[in-house]
C-alpha cells in the first residue's frame, strides 16, 4: 500500500509498505527496524516470538515519548516481561499490525512528537 503525505523533507516518514518491507521517504528498507523522525536502525532478526527485554532496552535507550511496535500482518503482543524496560522507564507504547503501526508513526512524527517505530516483519 502507498501512502501519501506532504512531507517535511529532514523528517523520516513511511511512505510505503508491504509484507516484507517498507518504503521510507520512498527508499525501501527490508528486515526489521527501528525508526525516528532522523534515523533507520536495523533491528533484531527475531520475530515477535523471539524478542527479548533487550531488544525492548534498546528503544527505551532511544528517550522516545512512545513507542509504536508493529508486529506483521496481525498483532501480536510481546510478553510483560519483554516490555518491562518500558514500563519501568514510564514509556508509553502501542502494539499493533504494520499497518497500523505505519500508520500512527507518521501521525505522530508530523505532530512532532518523540516517537519510535519498531517493526518486526512475519517470518518468510
Amino acid at each position: 500500500m502507498k501512502l501519501n503525505l506532504e512531507q517535511n523533507p529532514n523528517l523520516n516518514l513511511i511512505t510505503g509498505y508491504g509484507a516484507d518491507h517498507v518504503l521510507i521517504n520512498k527508499v525501501r528498507h527490508d528486515g526489521n527496524l527501528i525508526l525516528t523522525s532522523d534515523r533507520v536502525i536495523p533491528w533484531t532478526s527475531a520475530g515477535v516470538e523471539q524478542l527479548g527485554a533487550d531488544d525492548f532496552a534498546l528503544l527505551r535507550d532511544l528517550k522516545p515519548e512512545v513507542v509504536v511496535v508493529g508486529t506483521g500482518t496481525r498483532q501480536r503482543f510481546p510478553s510483560p516481561q519483554v516490555l518491562r524496560p518500558l514500563i519501568e522507564a514510564n514509556i508509553g507504547y502501542e502494539i499493533m499490525d504494520l499497518a497500523a503501526a505505519c500508520r500512527t508513526f507518521n501521525i505522530l512524527a508530523t505532530e512532532g512528537r518523540a516517537v519510535v517505530a519498531a517493526l518486526v516483519f512475519d517470518a518468510s
